[in-house]
């Protein structure tokens, strides 16, 4: 039942949307790995990791709703982003289930953002 809960609620938003969001000053929360997120990122994001690497292999991050809770209120709106949209997926719904109740998954990711950009810079060249 909180599976299908959390699937109704989920919003996921496409780049054109995210990127109009942006602008009117909601905030990205990329959930990449930190030394992913290093080699780029959306301008403004912050990175709060959802997966963390320990001795066992790749974990969720135990402090992650924790880390998001320092960085943004529970009613603000803003966008939840990885490389592909299937980790800010999954931790969109995590987010939702703890309350953030205006958190909007951006759907296929980064990748999407970088494509975008470059199909802006193709129309200004």
């Amino acid at each position: 039942m909180e599976g299908e809960k959390r699937a109704e609620e989920l919003v996921s938003v496409d780049v054109h949307e995210a990127a109009d969001l942006l602008r009117s000053g909601c905030r990205y929360l990329d959930v990449r790995m930190e030394e992913d997120f290093l080699k780029g990122h959306v301008e403004g994001a912050v990175n709060v990791p959802y997966y963390s690497d320990t001795p066992e292999g790749r974990v969720k991050n135990p402090g992650f709703l924790d880390q998001v809770s320092t960085l943004v209120t529970r009613d603000e709106t803003f966008i939840v982003g990885c490389m592909t949209g299937n980790r800010s997926k999954h931790a969109t719904g995590d987010l939702l289930l703890a309350g953030f109740v205006n958190a909007k998954n951006m759907k296929a990711g980064y990748r999407s953002w970088l494509q975008k950009d470059a199909a802006e810079l193709d129309k200004t060249a």
